[in-house]
């Protein structure tokens, strides 16, 4: 897991999952991300995952293409994916995917972070995640343009490089269309 967390939000806590696996080496390997989200005694409002296969580009950037499947929210969706990640200069860590659906919809999602070490154990980690869509999709409440945007800080602690535990303070807002669909469903856009 790269995320684990308890979200305390306004009115609701939820919780959010974010991950990755892989088989293969440094240069080709087929990756497994998941994610995703839920308000506790409500249920998953979002998940999804891929199974992607990673090619090395360079020393710092890999290619991948493969598939993503959205489980909620409702209907479904397979997707058609390809992208990169990769450490930027000045190591910033950057994702990036364009996602063909089988209904012909077309999202995009660039991610990045920086881990600022303050300590050799204590690390600050400023973080963004943009989603796009290229058009309304009102089946699932997604807009046209940029769907949403989530910036967040998180303070982590790292007792072992494979246990880190952390806490952090996140904004997320959708806008255009998608502020709209979340507004005629009664919730806070």
């Amino acid at each position: 897991f790269n995320l684990a967390e308890v979200q305390v939000r306004q009115g609701r806590a939820g919780y959010r999952w974010d991950g990755d696996g892989w088989f293969g080496g440094d240069i080709k390997r087929l990756t497994y991300p998941y994610e995703g989200e839920g308000v506790f005694r409500r249920g998953v409002e979002s998940a999804e995952i891929q199974a992607l296969y990673s090619r090395a580009i360079g020393p710092y950037f890999n290619l991948q293409a493969g598939i993503r499947h959205d489980f909620q929210p409702s209907p479904s969706r397979t997707y058609a994916t390809i992208g990169f990640e990769g450490l930027a200069p000045y190591w910033f860590e950057v994702e990036g995917a364009a996602f063909l659906s089988d209904k012909g919809d077309i999202l995009g999602r660039l991610e990045g972070y920086y881990d600022q070490r303050l300590t050799q154990r204590l690390v600050l980690q400023p973080r963004v995640e943009l989603n796009l869509s290229a058009q309304n999709v009102p089946e699932n409440r997604i807009g046209s343009g940029l769907v949403d945007a989530e910036l967040g800080l998180r303070l982590r602690y790292e007792i072992t490089r494979q246990f880190a535990p952390y806490i952090g303070v996140s904004y997320e807002a959708k806008t255009g269309r998608t502020a709209d669909y979340a507004r005629a469903a009664g919730e806070d856009p």
